[in-house]
């Protein structure tokens, strides 16, 4: 399969089946494709659009046979109103401090995943990430991508502890989250819904016009939190469209009652 860009091929891969990482007794595959170095971000733009995921210099999406749970997601920043909860979230963290970075991997990133990873992710495909594998997920990359740190103020006036930490890539129509993690020890702060509801805002102040989650997985209760969020755009076959709260309940109550004996072949979530 190829894909016309403007001044070059792009060559696409199949991979091969593999434990799913969300939904049990099932199998994922993925079709993906190296982004160039030199029209990286027009092509990841193109890409994630369609319902492409990036990681590092590769773009990729589910090719699963018998399976359609994953489901990219977006939310379109225009039309969102926040609720009394996400209110309260972003008043709850208001004196944490909001920092842009380069995409430069840091220990003390570093260190701060590895206890987001243990704590909430201690079975998954990244709870073996090496200090290398952080340092190439930053920083191996041809788009316009950047890393949101975010601190409590410090009494002495330096940088304070880092709590939360999102690496975003800056897309032509918006931003899209490609990682984020935090400090489990504050659960109170709602960390993983802070860095969503910010980047809302962050969006809106900025005029562009989405916020890219990745996927939304049906039947796991890892990517549930996604379609908490309202409202909330769904590719579907014929595109883009705005799902109902009521159609995403009726969707994962069907989902649940499919058998969990039969083995079928299905992309990841992130």
């Amino acid at each position: 399969m190829t894909q016309h860009f403007p001044t070059r091929q792009i060559r696409f891969f199949l991979t091969a089946p593999s434990a799913c990482p969300y939904l049990p007794d099932r199998f994922e595959r993925k079709v993906f494709a190296h982004l160039p170095l030199s029209e990286g971000a027009v092509v990841n733009d193109s890409l994630t659009q369609v319902g492409f995921r990036r990681s590092q210099n590769i773009a990729y999406r589910p090719a699963c046979e018998a399976c359609s749970a994953c489901v990219s997601a977006r939310i379109p920043v225009a039309d969102y109103s926040f609720s009394r909860s996400e209110r309260k979230t972003l008043t709850r963290n208001s004196d944490l401090d909001r920092n842009i970075v380069e995409a430069e991997a840091t220990i003390e990133q570093f260190d701060l995943l590895r206890r987001y990873l243990t704590a909430r992710h201690a079975d998954g495909g990244m709870a073996e990430m090496t200090w290398p594998d952080y340092v190439a997920m930053v920083e191996d990359t041809a788009v316009r991508t950047h890393v949101i740190e975010y601190r409590v103020p410090a009494k002495d006036g330096g940088p304070g502890d880092l709590v939360a930490c999102a690496l975003v890539d800056q897309m032509s129509d918006g931003l899209s989250l490609v990682y984020s993690y935090y400090d489990p020890a504050l659960p109170r702060r709602s960390l993983g819904s802070l860095m969503i509801l910010d980047h809302i805002v962050q969006a809106g102040a900025s005029n562009q016009p989405y916020v890219y989650l990745g996927y939304w997985v049906r039947g796991s209760e890892k990517m549930d939190y996604k379609v908490r969020f309202s409202p909330i755009e769904l590719l579907r076959p014929g595109g883009w469209a705005l799902a109902a709260a009521r159609e995403l309940k009726a969707e994962t109550a069907g989902f649940s009652n499919v058998g969990r004996g039969t083995v079928a072949q299905r992309g990841p979530g992130d």
